[in-house]
């Protein structure tokens, strides 16, 4: 067998297909699959998956595997899998950049990682040797232990939240709402690659513990992270979130305000367009809710749907960049946009990440 070296972000996309998070894919994408999921967000049998999964690699290392049974994958010189290469083959980028984020600007996260790698794909199914040891592995569920878990307690509708920040009053108040129509809420804050400025693995995980531990039931929640790559493909990243939560057992998801977006790339309920689209075909049920602010005159934090002052002087916005730039700043934020009790847990803790991860 050949010997490819991954990246931290490919070891962490092998791990999560040969565990189940991304079914029903069980390998990195074909051309044939590739092609049908840019073009139309499904995989060639029908189902609907909305983004490639792929393993970039170089001219030269494509060439090597042509013809090869298998290809043993290698992280920090050990090896860690394996790859039947099925399909080797390459695309164009750009056309792929605007199809899946909607713009092939590079200053879109999403749209760069894809510019910066490797030009060919290898498409196969895999097999995973080792799993990935990270600073805080230890608070990361695989969907057979979450499935598990949620038969012990009992719990037959569970509710998916994805956030990459720390908690704030508005992501709470979406969690309590979803506590009221469920048995259980699984929090999974998503730790894999990020860009530059956003929370920390730490500083998020550190947040929920004292949200969890001191303001929920205990018996209502379980808290465990994904670690895989944030996309910031914003709509279609919606439906992806919610199709892995799906494997890992839950019955309903929340997609909010701009989920998975950055920057003014997406509007601001066009991921609830996008799950609409496929209603009653991804297995789970899509609670699409809309973006909460605190409202100085209704004294609480409230949506547009239930208070008539959004948009003037009475209503502050609560979102997760606004919170960044108040705590890069030295501010903390006031108590009716983040707990007190969060912003103490966090102090001595490292916020965010200082430069785009490979």
């Amino acid at each position: 067998m050949s010997d490819l070296a991954l990246k931290r972000d490919q070891y962490l996309e092998l791990e999560k297909l040969a565990l189940g998070a991304f079914l029903p894919l069980n390998g990195f994408m074909t051309e044939d699959q590739f092609k049908r999921v840019v073009a139309e967000m499904r995989l060639p049998d029908g189902a609907v998956f909305p983004l490639p999964v792929v393993l970039d690699v170089s001219r030269e290392d494509a060439d090597r595997f042509r013809g090869r049974p298998k290809v043993a994958l290698s992280y920090d010189g050990a090896e860690v899998g394996e790859i039947e290469p099925r399909s080797l083959f390459t695309a164009d980028k750009a056309d792929t950049a605007r199809r899946v984020f909607g713009t092939d600007d590079p200053k879109h996260p999403g749209v760069r990682n894809l510019l910066q790698g490797g030009d060919w794909f290898v498409g196969g199914p895999v097999k995973l040797h080792r799993r990935m040891t990270l600073d805080i592995s230890a608070d990361e569920l695989t969907p057979d232990e979450t499935r598990r878990i949620f038969a012990e307690r009992g719990w037959r509708t569970i509710v998916g939240f994805q956030t990459r920040n720390v908690p704030h009053r508005a992501h709470e108040y979406l969690q309590r709402t979803a506590l009221e129509q469920a048995d259980g809420l699984f929090i999974q804050p998503l730790v894999g690659r990020k860009k530059a400025g956003d929370y920390s693995p730490q500083a998020v995980m550190t947040g929920y513990r004292a949200l969890v531990s001191g303001f929920y039931p205990k018996d209502r929640v379980l808290l465990g992270i994904l670690s895989t790559a944030m996309r910031y493909a914003g709509p279609r990243e919606a439906v992806f979130h919610a199709i892995i939560r799906r494997n890992y057992g839950c019955t309903h998801f929340i997609v909010g305000r701009d989920h998975a977006g950055v920057g003014s790339f997406y509007g601001k309920y066009e991921a609830h367009a996008m799950t609409r689209r496929f209603d009653g075909e991804l297995g789970i049920t899509i609670l699409r809710l809309h973006g909460p602010y605190h409202c100085r005159k209704c004294d609480g934090i409230v949506t547009e749907h239930t208070c008539p002052h959004a948009g003037t002087e009475t209503a502050t916005e609560i979102a997760g960049t606004d919170m960044r730039a108040m705590l890069l700043g030295g501010r903390a934020p006031d108590p009716h946009l983040m707990r007190p009790e969060v912003i103490k847990a966090l102090k001595g803790v490292p916020l965010f990440v200082t430069e785009d991860d490979p």
